[in-house]
């Protein structure tokens, strides 16, 4: 599953010649529709993505931007303004030197690892097979910047002090995805990241976080921000991801490497001659939503607790909430049937009863097993165990029925 934002297509779904059946793209967009106006029209849901409100309510996401940022001041022009502005507020999360705006984590990403691979002599990148540039960046990092991604491995897990230590090649960087998404946003304990990080310093790499949502960790890590991010060497951090901003990342680390780094976003296209909507929305994400993350991160953990109980209830085989205790405020859950029939399932309810439990697209996870996964924002809040309960049983009866 990409990060992107769904589409919305209006034409209607053409049957190919000589096929039974609409063509699987167009099969795809209309289940994309179908599921959105669904999660617009819900009463209840889990959490509501920015992706889904009208432009009238994304806009409205600036009411009371000038609590953070005085609306007197002149507009930015090509990252000044309320855009370094930004990067401070950032830098100072995060506790480093300095950070950096930019348009695309992809960007900001590609941008630091360049610029450590110069100072290190090594275009070589250590990273998870699982990991976002790996899976949802169309080999960037090869294509675009020289670099060399190279496997530290495949399984779904975070990887460990030992396979750092034993791979069997050189790396200039490591690069750890915190938390690690696609194997169900799992993080290591702060043991096993202070190790992992320990053994790349042992063979003379850097280390760089991609902290896309590097904001959820603190409560599983019981740790600051600030703590967090001064294991690496440099962190990417994005502005939509957890905090519900318009878009836009930032890279933070020593002065330095921020100042190359700004060079090289002007090359790559990124120095945009205005901002402010962006930033404004990423300061109001920053004032709003993160003090509001670890109480998402805490009823993430009675929603998959109560889906649980109710997928056991049911008595579907081998259902899975994955991790079972959510380290972030988002994780997976896995079902022995087709991805087809949960969709159908999932969208029947939001639409029938107005309850929306499960929000996002069904992949095939294995022969007979469909993933999804689970998101819990501020809209979910308002979930008591027995109202996940309930509404598991409605969909067990649906998907089985």
């Amino acid at each position: 599953m990409s990060d992107t934002a769904e589409r919305n297509e209006q034409a209607e779904p053409a049957e190919p010649e000589g096929h039974g059946q609409a063509d699987p793209d167009q099969r795809r967009d209309e289940l994309r529709k179908r599921r959105v106006a669904a999660l617009r029209d819900a009463r209840r849901v889990l959490a509501r993505p920015g992706f889904t409100a009208t432009l009238r309510e994304r806009i409205a996401l600036l009411d009371g931007a000038g609590e953070v940022y005085d609306l007197d001041e002149i507009s930015d022009m090509y990252g000044n303004g309320v855009v370094a502005a930004l990067e401070e507020r950032t830098a100072a999360l995060l506790g480093t030197e300095a950070a950096a705006f930019f348009p695309t984590g992809t960007m900001a990403q590609q941008v630091a690892l360049r610029c450590w691979a110069g100072r290190t002599g090594n275009p070589a990148v250590a990273l998870h097979g699982l990991g976002h540039p790996e899976r949802h960046e169309r080999n960037a990092f090869s294509r675009v910047s020289g670099l060399h991604p190279v496997r530290l491995t495949d399984a779904p897990r975070p990887p460990t002090a030992d396979e750092v230590r034993g791979f069997g090649e050189p790396f200039g960087t490591l690069m750890l995805e915190l938390p690690l998404r696609e194997a169900g946003y799992l993080l290591p304990t702060w043991e096993e990241l202070t190790d992992v990080v320990e053994a790349a310093r042992e063979r003379d790499a850097v280390v760089h976080f991609d902290g896309a949502r590097l904001w959820e960790c603190t409560t599983h890590f019981g740790r600051p921000l600030a703590e967090i991010a001064g294991l690496a060497d440099s962190v990417y951090v994005s502005f939509y991801k957890s905090l519900d901003g318009y878009g836009g990342a930032a890279l933070a680390g020593p002065r330095t490497l921020v100042e190359e780094a700004k060079a090289w976003r002007h090359r790559y296209g990124g120095q945009v001659f205005q901002q402010f909507p962006t930033a404004l929305s990423a300061l109001a994400g920053l004032e709003r939503e993160l003090p509001r993350l670890p109480s998402y991160v805490a009823h993430a953990r009675v929603v998959a607790a109560a889906l649980r109980e109710g997928l056991a209830a049911a008595g579907l085989p081998w259902a899975r909430v994955h991790p079972e205790v959510p380290h972030t405020h988002e994780f997976q859950v896995w079902l022995p049937c087709a991805p087809d029939a949960a969709e159908e399932a999932a969208l029947e309810q939001a639409e029938e009863t107005g309850a929306m439990l499960f929000s996002r697209p069904w992949d095939e996870g294995g022969p007979g097993l469909a993933l999804t996964e689970v998101s819990v924002g501020g809209a979910g809040l308002e979930w008591t165990a027995d109202d996940v309960r309930a509404a598991v049983a409605d969909f067990a009866a649906r998907l089985t029925a």
